[in-house]
Parts: C-alpha cells; structure tokens; sequence
C-alpha cells in the first residue's frame, strides 16, 4: 500500500466514524499526553538509579548526598532533635510527592474509561442512522444502513484501540508510583533507624 493510499485509507475511516471521532481523538491525545509525561516523570526519578549501600552511605552522612534523594535526606536530618521530628518532616515529603501522581492518575482513569464509552455513544448514533435509512426506504436505503453500520462499528473500535492501550500504560504508571512510594517508606525507615543509632550512641 502506497503513501497516497494509506492517507486514503485513514480519512475514510475517519469520515465513516462520523462526529464521535473528533471527541474520540481529544481524548486520545489526552491519554497519552498525560501517561508519557507522568511516565517520564516517574522514571526519571534519581532514586531508580540508587543501591542500597550508597543508600545507607547517604543517610549516614547527609552531607555526601546528591539529587532529589539528597535534598529529601537533608530535610529529614537537619535541625531533627526527637523521632517526631522525623516523622513529621516525611509526611510533608509524602505530602508534596505523592499527590501529584495519585491525582494525576485518576484523572487518566477517568480518560480511559471515557474512551469506550465515545465509541458506544458512536455505535448508538450509527444504529439510529440504520434505523432512520430503513424507515425512510428507497433507492438510498442500501447506501444509508452501510454508512449507519460503518458508523455503529468504527466508532467502536477506536473507542477500544485508544483505551486497551491507556489500562497497560496507567498499570504501568501507577507501579512507577508504588516503586517511588515504597522507597520513601525505606528511606523513612532507615532515617529513624540511623537517629536511633545516635541517640544509643
């Protein structure tokens, strides 16, 4: 198939999707837009990159630490007198870390689903096109209940091409989160480990 008739091909199909493919496509931009830039976000992360004994090195001494791990570090030890003190500053590195993605995912959730739900709301509409053309009769009739079934079934498979695709990518996104959220809980816990440590000491 050449250039030429691929194009041909998808503005076709395209036109035979009927007005639910103008919403169908904004809400496929979105999907992706938002699941690659939360995607990036979250790999990107220094923390992936980090073993558990340059970990421990860091925490042990804040002052060798590096990136965001080494800020959050710094945050949590500097100025820390009782173990109260550390728990209260990693909340607020809970607090300002983790709600970015959490709400970022339920709005991708909620952009997945949608996107079946445009292609029923095409299906709907290329049935009443059917059902329109074969109440009307005539010499048309064939030509109206082909574009009313065409309508009724492209719809419908892009509705689920743009959203199977988004449940693999919002899987993926929301185990980056839990990886994230899992290492603070660690790095949590061996900063309250290390206090102690001084405090025997």
């Amino acid at each position: 198939m050449s250039f030429k008739e691929t194009i041909d091909f998808i503005w076709t199909t395209w036109e035979s999707g009927g007005v639910v493919m103008f919403p169908l496509i904004l809400v496929a931009f979105l999907i992706y837009s938002v699941a690659v830039h939360l995607l990036l976000s979250l790999t990107r992360r220094s923390f992936r990159n980090l073993d558990d004994e340059t970990l421990i090195k860091w925490v042990e001494d804040p002052k060798k630490s590096e990136g965001e791990v080494g800020r959050i570090i710094r945050f949590t030890q500097d100025g820390v007198f009782e173990l109260s003190d550390i728990y209260s500053r990693f909340s607020e590195v809970f607090a300002s870390c983790l709600p970015f993605f959490e709400r970022r995912l339920v709005y991708l959730n909620t952009l997945i689903a949608t996107a079946p739900l445009l292609g029923l709301l095409g299906t709907v509409m290329g049935m009443l096109i059917t059902f329109k053309g074969l109440s009307i009769g005539g010499g048309k009739l064939l030509d109206v209940v082909a574009s009313g079934i065409s309508e009724a079934l492209i719809t419908t498979e892009m509705g689920l091409l743009i959203a199977v695709p988004g449940y693999f990518l919002a899987y993926l996104i929301k185990r980056r989160k839990d990886e994230y959220e899992t290492f603070l809980v660690r790095l949590e816990s061996l900063t309250l480990q290390q206090f102690k440590k001084k405090e025997i000491g």
